[in-house]
């Protein structure tokens, strides 16, 4: 028998499981997709525009007032949007649905992990454990299955690309400009971009519009509300808006915060670097749309195992080994692209740069977010409204110039934010080893009122636990 903590982290992971199907598998296209003007990859600059606009006021409001559950109900019918927006790609309909999906974004997230640390706090203290550990647990748990998501989003689109009758052979001419060698003045058209047929993507939108609204049902129905008192309790308080509203800008005068801003930021420009440039320069340029799909799984996969792995390895290495690990990784296939150029003739080294990225990927994801979840125990709402604004701005500045800049010369900024998002992170552990954080104590009692009926208030529900 699993806790009904765990059971809950697992109704989570699935549901962002579905939901990211869907939104993945579509953003991995868009660069490729929708390449006429850079329309596919300026909507992605919007979506993380307004990301970033969202986290500075939307997640404490919306959490507070409505609790974890429902906000990441809500947010999920925005994300399903950007799918509708995609059927009759313009850049009306791409930018309106972008900018709904942006201002869902960061609340969505930031409940995600608020809804996981308080569920790790809580676990920890019924077994007697370290919180940080538990909240570890949690988050590779989560992104073991969330990032598996990639694996059939993709191979949904590449199944379904493949029916396409315009799939031709690339001239050995273009393929000079694929990869980082040369640089192109026409950064958004270079390489092969031949959109597969309509109906082939009406069908492979319809079958992402399905899975978002099968995440839907299942966060609304086998998802409980652990802090649904906390959120009557709030709206009964009439706590003021500008209280709320400033509670993410406060927290910006912790230290600790400010030191993790630029690896927050290198996570958000290492994924984009992956989706945006990768997928386009590398895979769309040598082999066709069709392989993106099969590319990216090979990320999803390995990120999915590593996640998981880390999650579990996290308590006896601990995080600083496992960061250093996924800087190596990233420094070396950064270098490794600078002066590779792909060939249809060496595709299996197309697999083997997504695989190692996955690694990486698995670390900044489970470690960051429980990093989080750990420093800022007492703070879940505003700690990750930051995360995810500070990730998203990582995300934003490279989809913003895009189109404008060398490939060569986005590896190079890539490589920088790498080494001060190191450098900045040794930093703050060196400041935590000299001051810890101490743990936060909840009391879990609320929270086991709501299963055990019949229970006297003064009885306490983990005493039995405790031996």
């Amino acid at each position: 028998m699993i806790s009904r903590n765990t059971k809950n982290v697992l109704v989570v992971s699935f549901g962002f499981f579905f939901l990211f199907m869907a939104f993945g598998g579509l953003q991995n296209l868009q660069s490729s997709l929708n390449a006429e003007q850079g329309m596919g990859v300026i909507s992605l600059s919007v979506i993380y525009g307004t990301i970033i606009l969202s986290s500075m006021f939307l997640p404490p409001i919306m959490i507070k007032n409505l609790g974890c559950k429902w906000t990441v109900f809500i947010c999920m019918a925005c994300y399903i949007s950007y799918s509708f927006g995609n059927l009759l790609p313009g850049w009306p309909s791409l930018i309106a649905t972008s900018a709904i999906l942006g201002l869902g974004g960061s609340p969505l997230w930031s409940a995600k992990c608020t809804y996981l640390t308080i569920s790790g706090n809580v676990e920890a203290e019924k077994e007697n454990k370290k919180g940080q550990d538990i909240i570890n647990q949690y988050f590779g748990l989560f992104f073991f299955i969330f990032q598996s998501s990639a694996v059939w989003g993709n191979l949904m689109s590449s199944l379904i690309f493949q029916q396409d009758a315009n799939i031709a052979e690339i001239p050995e001419e273009r393929l000079q400009f694929c990869g980082a060698a040369l640089c192109n003045e026409n950064f958004t058209t270079t390489g092969n971009f031949t959109r597969p047929e309509q109906n082939l993507v009406n069908i492979l939108l319809g079958c992402y519009i399905g899975v978002g609204v099968l995440a839907m049902v299942l966060v609304a129905v086998f998802l409980d509300n652990i802090d649904g008192q906390d959120a009557k309790k709030f709206r009964k308080d009439n706590q003021t808006f500008c209280s709320t509203f400033l509670s993410t800008f406060r927290l910006l005068g912790d230290k600790r915060l400010l030191m993790l801003i630029p690896l927050t930021m290198y996570s958000g420009f290492e994924q984009s670097f992956l989706t945006g440039e990768y997928t386009k320069n590398y895979v769309t340029c040598a082999m066709g749309i069709h392989y993106v799909g099969f590319v990216m799984i090979c990320f999803g996969a390995v990120s999915s195992l590593s996640s998981f792995s880390f999650g579990k390895l996290a308590q006896y290495t601990g995080r600083i080994p496992l960061f250093c690990l996924a800087a190596v990784i990233n420094l070396s296939c950064m270098i490794a692209l600078l002066y590779w150029r792909p060939h249809p003739d060496e595709l299996p080294v197309l697999f083997v740069f997504p695989a190692l990225w996955g690694v990486a990927d698995a670390v900044w994801q489970t470690q960051a977010n429980a990093l989080y979840g750990t420093l800022f125990s007492d703070q879940h709402e505003a700690a990750f409204a930051n995360y995810r604004m500070w990730e998203c701005s990582g995300f934003l500045m490279p989809f913003a110039y895009s189109t404008f800049i060398c490939l060569s010369t986005k590896l190079y900024i890539l490589i920088s934010v790498l080494l001060l998002a190191m450098l900045m992170y040794f930093w703050m552990e060196y400041n935590e080893y000299k001051h810890p954080t101490p743990a936060v104590k909840r009391n879990t009692d609320k929270l086991d009122e709501m299963h055990v009926k019949g229970t006297e208030k003064n009885q306490k529900g983990i005493s039995q636990t405790r031996l």
